[in-house]
């Protein structure tokens, strides 16, 4: 008869399993993988996933909320610090998340590039998912504070967002041309918002710099 599994060996096998699911799901896709080929790459009977998971939406759902809470943990880290100089801290916060999108491209593009449907079905996801938005929009809270932005906060926010992870998603997709690599368009987009943001009348914040887009 085997012995019961501890916390230690449930939460131990639970993130081997999230790792095997990581690394599947971005290398077969999504529709290609099953459960008994999760089984299989951890060397287990083809049942034993689904003692730790009803199904492999809910294992999505962990792999994704992972990335998004060790996303989040990259970006916070960032923003403390810089202890409290906005400019700093806004200038971390995009270099951290372009570092953490081109060392986990596979985390990176399950987090963003993916249609699930019954996400709402898993808390632990929405949580995470709501974390990760939060530290890349706060920082404009402390730029509007020092008079270098105005405006919509939440839409600027949005369109810093979509200035970092626009070119990092085309360069993943095979999609930009020579001479227009992510490491070059990031710095030119933000530096664009952030002169007409600040309407000419202010210094504009520097935020990612070709060195730390170009670890790819």
């Amino acid at each position: 008869m085997p012995r019961p599994l501890s916390d230690e060996d449930l939460a131990g096998f639970r993130e081997r399993l999230i790792d095997a699911a990581e690394r599947l799901f971005a290398r077969r896709g999504l529709e290609a993988v099953t459960m008994r080929q999760l089984a299989a790459e951890l060397g287990v009977s083809p049942m034993t996933p689904y003692r730790y998971f009803a199904d492999k939406d809910a294992i999505l759902a962990a792999v994704r909320a992972r990335a998004f809470d060790r996303h989040a943990q990259a970006l916070e880290k960032a923003f403390e610090a810089a202890k409290g100089d906005p400019v700093a801290a806004s200038r971390a916060v995009g270099e951290a998340y372009v570092a953490f999108a081109l060392t986990h491209p596979e985390a990176y593009k399950l987090m963003f590039d993916v249609s699930q449907p019954s996400e709402k079905d898993y808390p632990e996801l929405v949580a995470s998912a709501e974390r990760s938005r939060r530290t890349m929009t706060r920082h404009v809270t402390g730029l509007a504070g020092a008079g270098l932005i105005e405006g919509d906060l939440e839409l600027i926010a949005h369109m810093y967002w979509a200035a970092v992870h626009g070119p990092l998603m085309l360069q993943f997709s095979g999609r930009l041309g020579p001479g227009y690599e992510a490491h070059k368009l990031i710095p030119a987009l933000v530096d664009a918002l952030d002169r007409g943001l600040a309407g000419g009348q202010h210094s504009a914040p520097q935020r990612p710099t070709k060195q730390s887009a170009s670890k790819s």
